[in-house]
């Protein structure tokens, strides 16, 4: 599960061009939810991907995955509990190395293993049980390289080196805006397929509102680094992709009154 409590991030501070980042951010999902964020250019999303990963250090507030205060934890430490797939499809990858190869990297990176134990049988039989999840082919792939593939395969194989060492935390940042359309949509079908099968806790951001709409069992607004608006139960099975969009133009509505 992942708890933030009253997270605060203020950049510039003191000077005129002070941006609260996060003011006060309170959030949290239990153990197996799937949270989709959205947000407006500024309202916080990377901030708070970049606090909880580590990245980004808090003037104040706390963070706790799985019950642990990681708030002080440096990066290396915190990447044992949790994983994250960023938007470029080559950013989790080496280009140069096959599937197979990068699954291993994925391994060694995870597990503290050493080269000498290389590609096995074994260790190829796993791989191919753990791509199988995608519903791509990629596991008749392991010795393709990776720049032979295409930006849908990469970017769901770097989900699967991602939560090779079961996280107790998935962090989606954007990971399908830089794929077309129908693209995006593979790749969607095979994060939830991923998701589900490892019984992950999914935080997701995204500009996508089909997205928000079609996965995920909550969606989280983000407006000047607060929670504005939580969807979920019923009210997620039923929301659409115009509602959402309405939230948006009241906010800029609200926005343009207090101006």
């Amino acid at each position: 599960m992942l708890e933030i409590r009253s997270a605060r991030k203020v950049f510039y501070k003191g000077q005129a061009d002070e941006k609260v980042a996060l003011d006060g951010l309170n959030l949290s999902l239990a153990t197996g939810e799937f949270g989709i964020v959205i947000g407006s250019n500024g309202a916080g999303k990377s901030s708070m991907l970049n606090a909880i990963s580590g990245s980004l250090i808090l003037d104040s507030g706390r963070i706790l995955i799985n019950g642990t205060d990681v708030t002080d934890m440096p990066v290396y430490k915190r990447a044992t509990k949790l994983a994250r797939v960023f938007q470029d499809p080559m950013r989790g990858t080496a280009a140069s190395m096959t599937v197979a190869e990068n699954m291993l990297l994925a391994d060694l990176r995870s597990h503290k293993r050493t080269l000498r134990q290389g590609l096995n049988a074994a260790r190829r039989a796993s791989y191919k049980e753990r791509l199988s999840i995608l519903g791509l082919g990629l596991e008749n792939r392991l010795d393709t390289r990776v720049d032979l593939l295409s930006g849908g395969q990469r970017q769901s194989l770097s989900l699967i080196m991602a939560v090779g060492g079961s996280p107790d935390l998935l962090l989606l940042d954007e990971h399908t805006a830089a794929l077309d359309p129908r693209t995006a949509d593979i790749v969607m079908k095979a994060t939830v397929r991923a998701v589900n099968a490892l019984k992950l806790t999914t935080l997701m951001v995204t500009h996508n509102m089909q997205h928000a709409v079609d996965y995920g069992s909550r969606v989280i607004m983000l407006d000047a680094g607060r929670v504005r608006l939580e969807v979920t139960g019923e009210e997620k099975s039923a929301v659409t992709v115009a509602d959402l969009i309405g939230h948006f133009s009241v906010k800029t509505d609200r926005m343009l009154l207090a101006s």
